[in-house]
């Protein structure tokens, strides 16, 4: 797996990660292994997005995935690939309004 860089807190205040219901949970949890089997997968993003479900931060969390786009993981109880799509839809939803007004 590539290595993963976590975005660095804006300041100490906002440092929601060491209030996360993930912050003892082995991290591959969250990020697997290469070459993963699909069921494998499954249950591991199942699990995690478990997790995250009750997670006193999970709207930090995933509002940070958002703002520095992490590649990989779950965060915030989704995926890469559903934030990704979160994503898609904000650059697609902000160029419809901005051709409207021309």
């Amino acid at each position: 797996m590539d290595t993963c860089q976590l975005p660095i807190p804006e300041s100490a205040s906002q440092d929601w990660r060491s209030r996360g219901s993930c912050r003892d949970v082995d991290p591959m949890v969250f990020y697997g292994p290469d070459r993963e089997r699909a069921a494998a997968r499954r249950r591991r993003v199942a699990s995690a997005k478990a997790i995250c479900q009750t997670c006193p931060v999970k709207r930090a969390c995933l509002r940070q995935s958002l703002r520095f786009p992490e590649p990989h993981g779950v965060w915030g109880g989704l995926t890469a690939d559903e934030r990704s799509n979160i994503l898609m839809e904000r650059a697609l939803a902000g160029r419809e309004v901005g051709s409207a007004a021309t």
